[in-house]
């Protein structure tokens, strides 16, 4: 989508370039997962673009395959491949409009980790890539050494009563294992808050409830015909070993915030950390580093915000 809120050129249309995000969505899900975020971040001066992972996605031919997420990020270098094309090509209502050098990433769940996988793999990765947001994505399977190949900008959004990823495996360890990284955690979040869909369940006591109904038994564990540490990578990458599955283990579910402020929350924080990395002005940059490292959480009492040493 293009943003809509710049100067204009005369003949109706935002004037550009403008920073790019490809958005991956979660497990049995599809690309208008996080639709308010996407407007969100157009509305401010962005190109967001999502598509639909052919294996993941909630309409996948034969059901929704976890195991296809080593194809993902390849997916996500397409899109980013599709509109720099479209960039270039004076026939395209795009052309002009995108910065090839203000390229980021963001996800949910499996798109979190789809992600993070396009971040900093040291196979799959995409070098274009200058900052990546990773939504309660699961990353308690990559050790520090997966992500000393990069000093990219990070950011994870994640709820510490998070049923389905949970939150002291895969959040928690982000501060230690990776620098240039700022953890935002809202209490009382939960993982299917995140979603657009969700905004409906906003009178539940936790949409967690609904979330693992129709993940549970949709991800089928590794076996000796299907290793998913081996697909993912080697120890050497820094890819761990023998991870407890606790997808949701949680019993009973504790209540949740409304995913409403919790979808306010999550435009604020991504919004902000992009902008501490792609606004073209220092002083503004500085203004969103701020707001990001205080301002959130004077906002909003359920949010607390932590940030690793970025690189000397």
């Amino acid at each position: 989508m293009v943003p809509g809120s710049a100067g204009g050129e005369g003949n109706g249309r935002p004037a550009g370039p403008f920073p790019l995000i490809a958005y991956s969505h979660g497990f049995f899900s599809n690309s208008a997962e996080a639709s308010y975020l996407a407007q969100y971040l157009a509305s401010h001066g962005y190109v967001v673009v999502a598509a639909d992972f052919p294996l993941t996605n909630f309409q996948a031919p034969g059901g929704a395959n976890v195991f296809d997420v080593m194809n993902q990020p390849g997916d996500v270098s397409f899109l980013i491949d599709t509109l720099l094309a479209w960039n270039t090509d004076p026939a395209n209502p795009f052309h002009g409009r995108i910065d090839a050098q203000r390229i980021g990433i963001a996800g949910l769940s499996l798109g979190g980790m789809t992600t993070e996988l396009a971040a900093y793999h040291p196979r799959v990765r995409d070098p274009r890539v200058k900052a990546a947001v990773s939504i309660a994505g699961p990353l308690q399977l990559f050790g520090r050494a997966f992500f000393a190949g990069s000093t990219l900008p990070f950011m994870m959004v994640a709820g510490d009563i998070d049923a389905m990823v949970p939150y002291e495996e895969n959040a928690r360890p982000v501060l230690e294992r990776i620098d240039n990284a700022w953890l935002v955690t809202i209490r009382g979040g939960s993982h299917t808050g995140f979603a657009n869909p969700a905004s409906a369940m906003r009178w539940m006591d936790n949409a967690d409830s609904i979330g693992c109904f129709f993940i549970r038994g949709r991800t089928p564990q590794a076996s000796p015909e299907i290793n998913l540490y081996e697909r993912i990578g080697t120890v050497e990458e820094g890819v761990l070993r023998n991870m407890e599955d606790r997808l949701c283990r949680m019993d009973p579910l504790p209540e949740a915030i409304s995913p409403l402020l919790q979808h306010r929350i999550t435009m604020l924080a991504v919004r902000s950390f992009f902008e501490t990395v792609f606004n073209a002005q220092p002083g503004e940059q500085a203004r969103y580093r701020d707001y990001l490292q205080a301002g959130l959480a004077r906002d909003f009492p359920a949010v607390t915000v932590e940030r690793s040493d970025p690189p000397l």
